[in-house]
């Protein structure tokens, strides 16, 4: 008596449902490479969007474009923020201080002497600057967080880049932020450096959110530096410049439009 095989004994509709259960990683690592029909099936539409169902990233009722639903499933399932310790929580760990002028930097509690409280509850400390410029930052490997070659070459996810700032109210301060896409020899590629913002003396020391979004930039981002800070404007000894928290960025999961033609398969280098 032959023996079948699984492709024989399991219609099509039953495998897709199996790999729905399976690991993603292992689905293209894995499951794969082992024949033609399963390669074919993991490379269906309809399977990443099963997946996208069952982990919840959609709705029944989902009636968003996506071009591509293996690239929208791993970005879900990579979605977090790139950033360590954005709100003080571990002290300065993680961060590489590029200039720590005056009393240099320092962590404090919310509200702070003369300040207000975050928007959000969950955020509890800050990052305070001093009389001379302070500026920390953070360079971000995205093939070491999950983001592969091609994913960032061909589908190019949005980039959105978010900090929080405010002043004492019984001084100013100027604040500033730069955030460049770096290639693998960290040649920058597309940055946002916006004008510095100076904030008066007798403010009303509000937290305000800074954001940006990174779309249809050049292929090779290989690394995301985030730097920022400032310094008060009376020179003051202590700690009267912007205070910065909340730091983030995070890889988008919006893919709406097509992928540009590529030879290679989406597949993660893991």
């Amino acid at each position: 008596m032959a023996l079948l095989s699984i492709n024989e004994l399991l219609p099509i509709q039953i495998l897709l449902e199996v790999f729905t259960h399976v690991p993603a990683r292992q689905l293209l690592l894995r499951c794969r490479p082992v024949c033609s029909l399963w390669r074919n099936l993991i490379d269906t539409v309809t399977l990443w969007k099963l997946k996208s169902l069952r982990d919840g990233f959609i709705t029944e009722d989902w009636d968003q474009p996506v071009a591509d639903w293996k690239s929208f499933y791993f970005l879900c399932i990579l979605r977090r923020n790139l950033l360590r310790n954005p709100c003080a929580e571990e002290g300065m760990t993680a961060w590489h201080i590029d200039a720590n002028g005056g009393d240099e930097w320092k962590v404090e509690s919310l509200p702070g002497a003369c300040g207000t409280d975050f928007p959000s509850p969950h955020v509890r400390n800050y990052f305070s600057t001093s009389y001379e410029l302070c500026l920390k930052s953070q360079m971000v490997n995205l093939k070491a967080k999950g983001y592969w070659e091609e994913l960032m070459d061909e589908v190019r996810p949005d980039i959105v880049v978010t900090d929080w700032y405010a002043g004492r109210a019984d001084c100013g301060c100027t604040y500033r932020i730069r955030v460049q896409l770096l290639s693998a020899d960290y040649i920058a590629l597309a940055s946002f450096e916006p004008p510095p913002v100076t904030i008066p003396q007798w403010n009303d020391a509000t937290w305000t959110e800074v954001t940006h979004t990174f779309s249809d930039y050049p292929r090779g981002v290989r690394h995301i530096l985030f730097q920022h800070g400032g310094k008060d404007t009376q020179f003051w000894a202590g700690w009267y410049g912007p205070r910065v928290t909340n730091s983030s960025i995070v890889i988008s999961t919006k893919v709406t439009r097509n992928p540009a033609p590529s030879t290679s398969q989406h597949r993660p280098r893991w």
